[in-house]
């Protein structure tokens, strides 16, 4: 399933129009990478919970030439799903 799918999905479910339900979905997409880029943690209960972690620095190699490289310290978002939502699956 791709963004407008699942968007069409949304709306068919919500009883709105493809154009509200995107407007809402990119509100909470919007939302969310706000609270993140603010150094917030976002908790969705019975969901997941969203945050920033550090990456270290680490060495690494060019798969092309072999080469070892050196890969920066960085940010990136982390996800962890809540152990009701995982349930949900199994």
């Amino acid at each position: 399933m791709n963004k407008s799918e699942f968007i069409r999905a949304y709306a068919d479910k919500l009883g709105v129009t493809i154009k509200e339900a995107e407007n809402n979905f990119q509100a909470l997409v919007d939302t969310l990478t706000q609270s993140l880029q603010n150094g917030e943690y976002v908790h969705i209960s019975g969901f997941a919970t969203f945050e920033i972690k550090d990456k270290a620095g680490r060495d690494g190699v060019n798969p092309k030439t072999g080469e070892k490289i050196a890969i920066a310290a960085c940010k990136a978002p982390n996800v962890k799903f809540s152990k009701a939502y995982k349930d949900l699956f199994n």
